[in-house]
């Protein structure tokens, strides 16, 4: 059988028999792929490391009638400050618990891959409010899903102003007189409104380079949590994971 090269990132792991594994791999060409790695779990096995969760790495492997079967890995990060902080291994695993649900074999997940990573990164290693973090990957997602919310203008009265508040009910902004007659519609601050449209449109590397603070950081944790759970159909818990 022909060899496939990719890289990708491990979101799952068991064990399978005495010695193997069987993984979950997010790849950015071929998506959620389930994958064997014989004898992983021997203590010198050459894949050993390469077949962590969180693990980041290229891989060499095959296509069986079912699964691939890992040749070989070469890890290019392993995302090892995720494993000594509680805090920030809670985050991690909600976070890839969302990636799972969102994804599927044969998916191009370039973009999805690329937020993981960052986001992992922006958990591992920078000081920063992890309830936030968690805020702008939800939103970065739903627009890589699909569900961008509209801010060119109101969407009821189709007028262009400074100020608006998010409407849940028609994805995206309204102005302040049409949120009156608006049940959905959320207050959000100046602060806030740039922090949406910069999450929208940033570029992927520097997606985490803002913070917001006080009544605007609520507000953007309040907005993003109540459109991404209603986007996906599904209330998502950070305290389920433990």
């Amino acid at each position: 059988m022909a060899n496939v090269k990719t890289n990708g990132i491990v979101i799952a792991e068991h064990n399978l028999g005495d010695y193997d594994k069987m993984l979950t791999i997010l790849t950015p060409g071929l998506g959620k792929i389930s994958c064997v790695a014989k004898g992983a779990r021997k203590p010198n096995s050459t894949l050993l490391a390469g077949t962590q969760l969180f693990c980041f790495a290229d891989y060499l492997m095959y296509k069986g009638t079912t699964t691939y079967h890992i040749n070989s890995c070469e890890t290019i990060e392993i995302f090892y400050d995720l494993r000594t902080d509680l805090d920030k291994l809670k985050y991690a695993m909600h976070i890839i618990k969302i990636i799972q649900d969102v994804t599927e074999e044969n998916q191009n997940c370039y973009k999805i891959l690329q937020l993981l990573l960052n986001t992992l990164y922006t958990i591992a290693n920078l000081d920063k409010d992890l309830d936030f973090v968690l805020s702008i990957f939800k939103l970065r997602l739903l627009c890589i899903l699909g569900f961008m919310p509209k801010t060119e203008k109101c969407i009821n009265c189709h007028e262009q102003n400074e100020q608006y508040n998010f409407s849940i009910k028609e994805n995206g902004f309204v102005c302040k007189e049409c949120s009156k007659q608006d049940k959905s519609a959320l207050n959000m601050s100046q602060s806030t409104q740039n922090a949406i449209l910069y999450t929208i449109t940033a570029p992927a590397k520097k997606l985490y380079s803002f913070d917001l603070k006080d009544e605007s950081l609520e507000e953007f944790k309040l907005i993003t949590k109540i459109y991404f759970n209603q986007k996906l159909e599904k209330e998502y818990k950070i305290d389920d994971i433990f």
